[in-house]
């Protein structure tokens, strides 16, 4: 799992037909060795600009979905509490 802040939205006006109603956004990693590293997750629980998140990846990220062969590698999968630190 890995700690990350959203930091945008990215919209796809084309994209691979299993990936319709997902939300995108950009992560951006907070803490650790990879932070400042920025990926591409799905927002499957409605989190925002600014949240601080847990992500999950790999076939993990596509269990989320309930999905194995949704191409997805990245989900947010819990907001975290404004008290823990990373940073």
């Amino acid at each position: 799992m890995i700690a990350a802040r959203l930091v945008d939205n990215v919209w796809a006006t084309r994209k691979e037909e299993s990936l319709n109603g997902l939300k995108f956004m950009l992560a951006e990693e907070i803490g650790g060795s990879n932070a400042g590293r920025r990926l591409i997750v799905v927002d499957n629980i409605s989190a925002g600009i600014g949240d601080r998140v847990i992500i999950s990846t790999g076939s993990s990220a596509r269990r989320m979905l309930g999905d194995d062969e949704v191409p997805v590698d990245a989900v947010v999968i819990g907001i975290i509490d404004e008290d823990c630190k990373f940073e």
